[in-house]
């Protein structure tokens, strides 16, 4: 692996990143906030918010010295790709990348980390499933034990209603038994990832099966995978659909599928 940057070692800067977007500066400590989107036009403005506050705060901590926010438009029907080229369009630090056909969660996430710059990369969703001002914490995890990728998990559950939340423990158990993953929360949006990562793990799902396939293969490659819990806040705004029978199916059926792959490089047989 290549030499990895020193993480907080600037002097506190309250302003942070202003102006035009320095993306040298962005590849060598910046941070790419890569935010998958379906049909997210009552929640998108108010994450994008939230993103520069984020951006700004852990730059003024001298965590990153730039960042990006960027956003798939995953073929949505409402208002969502409007609004995002309007951003575009007056915001340096925003891009967004538009599917002509709906590619699930597995293909928006795909192409937003093969379009992220940043030295340092957050995936999550466009709801604001967790307060982004827990990245403080998942920068100190990450300097402090050394970590390759810091994934959170969700204290509680339980506004998510009954079905979800067995959903939930079936297939973070099948996970773990299956692949071994030590993981309490695997599809939970909120992975922190050095740009290494990103670089050597190549993904191939295209269902929600993605989260899971993203850390198994970073594990088989070497990389350390620490976890840390935070405050959910369920969704208020849109429609979820990653408990549809669908969504389901496919993430199961990836799962069959990749599972012998994903065994080979475990040196499972």
């Amino acid at each position: 692996m290549s030499e990895r940057p020193p993480v907080g070692d600037r002097p506190h800067d309250e302003e942070g990143p202003t102006g035009p977007l320095d993306v040298d500066l962005l590849e060598r400590r910046g941070l790419s906030l890569v935010i998958p989107a379906y049909n997210e036009e009552r929640s998108i403005e108010r994450m994008v918010e939230a993103a520069h506050e984020a951006g700004r705060d852990l730059a003024g901590l001298g965590e990153i010295d730039e960042f990006e926010i960027v956003v798939v438009d995953d073929a949505s029907t409402d208002d969502t790709g409007r609004i995002c080229d309007e951003l575009e369009a007056s915001d340096p630090r925003f891009r967004v990348l538009h599917h002509e056909v709906n590619r699930k969660l597995g293909g928006s996430l795909r192409t937003g980390l093969a379009a992220a710059r940043g030295r340092w990369v957050l995936y999550t969703d466009a709801d604001l499933p967790f307060d982004l001002w827990d990245l403080r914490k998942a920068f100190r995890l990450m300097r402090t034990y050394d970590a390759d990728i810091v994934t959170a998990f969700r204290f509680s559950r339980t506004g998510e209603g009954l079905r979800r939340l067995v959903y939930s423990y079936v297939y973070n158990t099948m996970v773990r038994v299956r692949f071994g993953l030590k993981v309490r929360d695997v599809n939970f949006a909120a992975k922190l990832m050095r740009r290494e990562v990103v670089d050597a793990v190549q993904l191939s799902s295209e269902g929600s099966f993605i989260d899971a396939e993203l850390l198994i293969r970073a594990e088989r490659a070497g990389f350390r995978v620490i976890q840390f819990g935070v405050d959910y806040f369920p969704r208020t705004r849109g429609v979820s659909t990653l408990s549809s029978v669908e969504v389901i199916r496919t993430l199961l059926r990836e799962m069959k599928a990749l599972g012998p792959e994903l065994d080979r490089g475990s040196g499972r047989s």
